[in-house]
């Protein structure tokens, strides 16, 4: 399995979520945990997927990433379970 770490953060609006699970189905990357909060119009969600179906490289798909957060309005970063562990340790 393929663990990914993806964060999207951004002023919120409508479709959100649903622009970029609908990415994430279409590139067969299952979603293995989520949690989502708006603060103060803020939105943030974190997702740990699993990307070991996709036919994508993960520089690839998390480029694509990238891109749509441009197109809605989010900033959505992509990291590897290790390094995303590795970076937020006590």
């Amino acid at each position: 399995m393929k663990k990914t770490i993806i964060t999207v953060v951004g002023k919120d609006t409508v479709g959100i979520i649903a622009k970029v699970c609908t990415f994430l189905a279409e590139n067969n990357v299952n979603i293995l945990d989520i949690s989502q909060t708006i603060v103060d119009g803020f939105f943030n969600m974190m997702m740990v997927t699993d990307a070991s179906a996709s036919t994508k490289e993960f520089g690839e798909l998390s480029a694509e990433l990238k891109a749509l957060g441009e197109v809605i309005g989010v900033v959505i970063n992509c990291q590897h379970e290790d390094i995303f562990n590795k970076m937020h340790r006590i």
